[in-house]
């Protein structure tokens, strides 16, 4: 039995507090860390260019040699989206979870190149198995939107903690897989140190209808079709495919999948029998042409308005195989996820006006949620009766909602723990408590799956997105004046003024930058020696000003200089290749004199001109301003 002098037991979450998305939690009992879950999340409209948002795992960098396993509950992408970019950072020796998740997750490692850093491991209900030495954890079978769901016992020395994964209480689940209750129940009565549990649905009173309520529903919207079915809903809730197959079955359609995760997750749950059905039920797209519209249904990825999903470019019309004629019936059966409303408003609209009649919405009845309702929320506690109690897995309102639920059922508030992402949360018989925090936020990834976009990167693209580029390229001569008319490229950027009169106040700003600054940059000695670093810098801000004054927006400004060619320089050039523009110039010669204050700045004098030297070289500089700080941007 535990003891009151064990070591306390530290719970992290790196991702899923506050918020629906990217859970990861770290398990840390002495110099050992157990992984529960490594998920994603999805950009909003503030994030161009980014593909997926991880969380930060700077916590785990650095505390990769404590790292003995993982445990994966579920197969949503919210709970294993991200354990491949883990695992290009650091190893996780083992990793055990459900059949169908352990099965997609191998493709992904697989497609990502980073198989050979883990070892995979299936269980089975009520299997234990032990991470480390510290950790000796229970699947429990329970239900929720996808088959193969898992609760978490975790038995440690400092005592039990349950983590809940995502769930309902389905009492009539499609593949005749009930939520353990009578296991969560034993737990319950030897004692729990600590539940982890679900939130998502904690405002809502009542309980979460079965995933089979929607089948009499989905019947009657396909049997009442008069042409081509097309119905999408998320890949991996496979009761409900299952369900659609079925249907589809009965009534004589035979079925066209598209979508790559679509046909991943139909292929993986036929495997291991989840999904069951003859296989003549499938045919490829391109013999639908050779069935009347009446016998044909499409199953298709795009219930969120994705992009880049199939459903989304059919409504785009720019679809390779498929295109929605007039008298098509159109189901979405799913609901948007926060922040997901108006694109899929924006897919509806598109497909109605290619003539589709479209069926929407949760007066239809054709979609129910995975998570529980509030009573089934307390079901969870009463038979789980834990010590201490932690929410989890929801935005604030829902974590405080669930805090007072548990609180009704007799909890001590004191007992009661409301975390956010990074807090070090410490268990043991006597308390429950926030102790410390650790790195915690975003790690944004763009759409090469590899380059992360840092903080500045990201900045650098909202601003673009929204004030556009301006970019001016200016050359001056060693007499300290303009030597040809400023070149200026626009893109994005909306004029109060013609183009003409845009390129006369830029001569002007930089005539009279010029004129004032020259004397402070440029001196002879025997030969004439410019801080071209200095000169440069001194334009950008003058020029930054006046444009801000004229244009009345802020569009980020990307300022090119180029330097006289035949000059002298401090340091040779190096060679010349095409600039940020695709132009090659010829290498001149400047001389760099960098100002006391930049050698300074770093403490060492001599690394500073070096530096200076190579930055402004004879064929000149650029920068590029975000008003927030300044950086190379080209050389010209």
């Amino acid at each position: 039995m535990p003891t009151s002098n064990a070591p306390a037991l530290k719970i992290i979450a790196l991702g899923g507090l506050h918020e629906i998305g990217k859970n990861t939690w770290v398990f840390e009992y002495n110099d050992e860390i157990m992984l529960l879950d490594g998920g994603l999340s999805f950009p909003d409209n503030m994030m161009p260019g980014v593909n997926v948002v991880l969380p930060d795992m700077t916590y785990l960098r650095d505390n990769k040699h404590k790292i003995k396993g993982m445990i994966v509950t579920h197969g949503h992408e919210d709970h294993i989206g991200a354990i491949s970019f883990h695992l290009k950072q650091f190893e996780i020796p083992v990793i055990y979870g459900p059949r169908l998740a352990m099965a997609l997750l191998e493709d992904k490692l697989r497609e990502a190149g980073v198989l050979n850093r883990t070892e995979l491991r299936r269980v089975m209900p009520r299997d234990v198995v032990r991470v480390g030495s510290s950790f000796f954890v229970e699947f429990i079978r329970n239900t929720h939107s996808i088959a193969d769901s898992f609760s978490i016992a975790i038995n440690t020395p400092a005592g039990v903690v349950i983590h809940s994964g995502d769930f309902k209480i389905d009492h009539t689940p499609v593949d005749g897989e009930f939520f353990d209750l009578h296991r969560l129940a034993e737990h319950g009565e030897k004692g729990v140190l600590a539940l982890i549990s679900d939130s998502t649905n904690a405002e809502l009173p009542g309980i979460t209808p079965s995933e089979r309520a929607v089948y009499p529903n989905l019947e009657k919207y396909i049997m009442m079709a008069k042409g081509r079915v097309i119905i999408t809903t998320f890949a991996s809730s496979v009761h409900r495919v299952n369900m659609i197959l079925d249907i589809a079955d009965k009534q004589g359609r035979v079925v066209g999948v598209v979508g790559r995760s679509m046909l991943n997750v139909i292929a993986h749950a036929r495997n291991l029998g989840y999904i069951k059905c003859r296989d003549d039920l499938f045919q490829p797209l391109q013999n639908l042409r050779h069935y009347r519209d009446d016998q044909i249904l499409i199953l298709t990825t795009g219930s969120q308005g994705e992009p880049m999903s199939a459903l989304t470019r059919m409504s785009n019309s720019s679809h390779k195989q498929l295109e929605v004629r007039k008298g098509d019936t159109i189901i979405f059966s799913a609901n948007p996820i926060p922040g997901n409303t108006i694109p899929v408003v924006r897919t509806i609209d598109r497909l109605i006006a290619l003539g589709a009649d479209v069926i929407y919405g949760k007066d239809k009845g054709i979609h129910v949620s995975g998570h529980g309702s509030q009573e089934e929320h307390k079901m969870m506690l009463a038979l789980v009766r834990p010590k201490f109690f932690f929410p989890a897995h929801g935005e604030l309102r829902m974590l405080k909602q669930h805090a007072k639920m548990a609180e009704n059922m007799g909890i001590p508030a004191e007992n009661i723990v409301i975390a956010e992402n990074g807090d070090v949360v410490e268990v043991c018989q006597d308390y429950m408590k926030i102790v410390d925090k650790v790195p915690s936020g975003v790690e944004l990834v763009d759409s090469s799956r590899d380059g992360m976009v840092k903080g500045d990167v990201l900045r650098d693209r909202q601003q673009i997105a929204g004030d556009g580029i301006f970019t001016i390229a200016v050359s001056v001569g060693l007499d300290g004046k303009l030597s040809t008319t400023p070149d200026i490229q626009l893109s994005g950027v909306v004029l109060p003024m013609e183009h003409s009169q845009i390129i006369a106040a830029v001569s002007k700003a930089i005539d009279n930058s010029l004129a004032n600054s020259w004397g402070n940059f440029a001196r002879n000695v025997g030969e004439l020696e410019v801080d071209w670093v200095g000169l440069r810098g001194q334009l950008e801000r003058d020029l930054t000003r006046v444009l801000r004054q004229q244009i009345q927006s802020k569009p980020m400004i990307v300022f090119l200089l180029q330097t006289p060619p035949n000059s002298t320089q401090s340091a040779p050039a190096p060679a010349a290749k095409p600039n940020a523009l695709g132009v090659t110039l010829k290498s001149g010669a400047v001389k760099v004199i960098a100002k006391d204050n930049a050698a300074s700045s770093n403490g060492n004098g001599a690394a500073a001109t070096a530096a200076a030297a190579t930055t402004t070289t004879a064929t000149g500089a650029a920068t590029a301003s975000t008003g927030r700080r300044r950086r190379t941007a080209a050389t010209v």
